[in-house]
């Protein structure tokens, strides 16, 4: 057991890669779609590459989109509407008739006798019910022929049958004119009218339902490739009625392979390339980019986004596969770009695409315009923290989308007579997701701790809270900051470190001297050092603890870890070399281990830059009368002894790098140093 304990100890990051890359390949395989993958790649006008293609199996040909959308658009346009009908109704609404003329026919008002224009009305009333009577507005044509239901019985008529409401006046008119009955022809209009209810409704359920089960009926072949048939050629194009055959071929093909019977087999064949995709990203991550293979949040983080975006497209798909170029996949490139570099970035893009690619329907139009969509985002994506590149960036990626969309249409079509413009509105709708990259940044540098160049910005303002405090109460630390921020900034740009990064880590590499600031010669305002009274021991002791008051500090601002790096190692393991030699000549002799910083030593470029510029910086202030022989002298002479020291075998940096860090650091210190004209007083 003691065994095990120990075997898992050293091995811990290793066996969570290896747990993180089977449960990355099961969640990939799980969502991928259950279906085989047609073994041949065709495109709509362009030839048949293969040899000639004869059929494996019957089957059957599959209408084509439009022709099943004509047909749907016929069968509603013919389609025969319900309307319910009441029969009740009609001795309802006599009663009330004879009900209300009884109140209010006077015989002393009226030539007509009343038993003539009672028995006029109900003659009337009957005859507007006689099929039935609507009041509703339809915008059916009168030889539209509908259904009547009443109860349990249906029956067909034309909707020119049913009486108008609003004719009753015209048909009153015609009757009394047919019995010389005038003289009662407004009380009739006034008493039918209230009299008179539509006992006939529009049934929109029922009408719906009959449509949509004729829709449902619609057969969706229109024909059968008996097997050995030969369906296209060598050489032939892919078009028409060809075209059709072949996706109707490819569907049944996909749908046959992903049985009970070939389930593992398919299962196997996708295990094996999703898991070559992420070995890809392993042995890339570990030859390119040691330092983020070492770390394992950031390695989750590479593999999270991999499988939100392959999670993403396979929800779009499943729910309508149109609206796959709304997906802002450029989102990947930009967030790694911004967390890593610009190559990590477009080498996870590219991996995520070839996963994709077993999702998405024609997935070369689509592996295509993503890749050249990736390349133009790592291009123009650059320095986020200004805020207006983005937008620019968004811009051409959305241009790019719709040149290239737009070139693959006059090829598969030839003409842009039938092009779907709002594709065009997909492409823009990519782009303005595409610009929630922003607050996307900023959520994952708080979930996995991670700093982009947006938040090193932010750092780096001098008027942040931290900052202000160090210029309020350590004037002269923070000045040599600020030096030492310049020369690292300087240096970083010439041999192509992350310069932002070193200049936040060199403005903060000293904020431990908030504590005891007094303490240190740069914050004293006279000549008096306070150090010297203390015992040469103390003394280091206070000037070693810096390094870690700053960490303290830095822990408590929030500062970032990357951050915190250049605090922890800006001094590595080097000796507070004044106070060693004070002790030896006090005493004889002196301990190492008490005049020696903890380190760490520096461990990548930018640490190692900030630890020679803040050497360089604060030594020379030292020099007296400076020459740009003795500027030379000096400059290799620390650089030098660090480099003796072993201060830099940890830092990923080169010779050649450290002698173009030190003619920069030359350069500048001559600039500052350089010699002016005496003026008279």
């Amino acid at each position: 057991m003691a065994t095990f304990f120990s075997f898992f100890t050293k091995n811990q990051s290793l066996i969570y890669k290896v747990f993180l890359y089977l449960i990355s390949t099961v969640l990939v395989i799980y969502l991928l779609p259950k279906g085989g993958k047609f073994k041949y790649d065709f495109q709509k006008g362009k030839p048949w590459q293969d040899e000639n293609l004869y059929a494996p199996f019957n089957f059957t040909i599959k209408k084509d989109k439009a022709t099943l959308e004509q047909q749907e658009e016929d069968i509603r346009a013919s389609a025969i509407p319900y309307f319910d009908h009441n029969s009740s109704i009609s001795d309802e609404a006599a009663q009330n008739f004879v009900a209300l003329f009884e109140s209010n026919f006077v015989d002393s008002l009226y030539r007509t006798p009343k038993r003539v224009a009672q028995n006029l009305g109900v003659s009337i009333l009957n005859s507007c019910y006689t099929v039935g009577v609507i009041d509703e507005v339809n915008a059916f044509n009168s030889d539209k022929l509908i259904y009547l239901k009443s109860g349990n019985e249906v029956r067909e008529i034309l909707y020119s049958q049913l009486f108008q409401k609003e004719k009753l006046s015209q048909t009153i008119s015609t009757r009394v004119q047919l019995i010389n009955a005038k003289d009662i022809e407004g009380l009739l209009q006034q008493l039918l009218t209230r009299s008179l209810v539509p006992n006939v409704s529009y049934n929109a359920r029922l009408t719906n339902t009959s449509i949509e089960s004729d829709i449902n009926n619609i057969n969706p072949n229109r024909g059968i490739i008996e097997k050995g048939e030969r369906i296209i050629a060598k050489g032939e194009m892919v078009e028409g009625d060809k075209f059709q055959i072949l996706n109707s071929l490819q569907a049944r093909y996909e749908s046959d392979v992903w049985s009970q019977k070939n389930y593992y087999w398919v299962v196997l064949g996708y295990s094996i390339l999703v898991s070559l995709v992420f070995i890809m990203l392993f042995l890339f991550l570990n030859k390119y980019r040691r330092a983020i293979f070492r770390d394992n949040t950031k390695v989750s983080f590479i593999f999270f986004n991999v499988i939100f975006m392959v999670f993403a497209t396979t929800m779009v798909v499943k729910y309508d596969a149109t609206y796959i170029y709304v997906i802002p996949l450029c989102i990947l490139p930009i967030v790694l770009k911004s967390f890593f570099d610009a190559r990590l970035g477009l080498f996870v893009h590219v991996l995520t695409l070839l996963l994709l690619g077993f999702i998405v329907p024609h997935s070369f139009e689509f592996l295509f315009l993503q890749i050249i969509a990736g390349i133009v985002t790592i291009l123009t994506v650059s320095e986020l923290s200004k805020r207006a590149n983005l937008f620019i960036s968004v811009g051409q990626i959305t241009l790019i989308y719709i040149i290239g969309y737009f070139a693959f249409f006059i090829i598969q079509e030839g003409n842009i007579e039938t092009i779907e413009w709002k594709n065009f509105a997909y492409f823009i709708l990519c782009g303005l997701i595409t610009l929630f990259a922003f607050p996307l940044i900023y959520i994952y540098e708080k979930v996995f701790g991670l700093v982009s160049e947006v938040s090193l910005l932010e750092l780096s303002n001098t008027n942040s809270k931290l900052l202000k405090e160090l210029s309020n109460k350590a004037p002269g630390t923070f000045h040599h900051s600020l030096n030492v921020a310049n020369l690292s900034e300087a240096a970083a740009n010439e041999i192509g470190a992350d310069a932002m990064l070193v200049r936040v880590g060199a403005l903060y590499h000293d904020v431990g001297k908030l504590v005891n600031a007094s303490h240190f010669t740069e914050n004293q305002l006279n000549s008096v050092n306070v150090l010297n009274e203390l015992a040469p021991r103390e003394s280091a002791k206070i000037i070693i603890d810096h390094v870690i008051r700053g960490i303290e500090i830095a822990r408590k601002y929030k500062l970032p870890d990357r951050v915190i790096d250049f605090i922890r190692t800006h001094h590595g393991t080097s000796l507070v070399y004044y106070f060693y030699k004070k002790e030896e000549e006090l005493n004889g002799e002196a301990m190492e281990s008490d005049f020696r910083y903890p380190g760490p030593k520096p461990f990548s470029k930018e640490t190692a830059i900030l630890m020679m510029a803040d050497s360089v910086e604060a030594a020379s202030k030292s020099l007296k009368e400076p020459t740009s022989t003795k500027i030379d002298a000096f400059v290799e002479n620390i650089i030098n002894k660090q480099m003796e020291q072993g201060q830099f075998i940890n830092a990923n940096i080169t010779f050649k790098e450290i002698e173009t860090i030190k003619k920069v650091l030359k350069k500048k210190l001559y600039n500052i140093y350089h010699l002016r004209v005496e003026y008279p007083e």
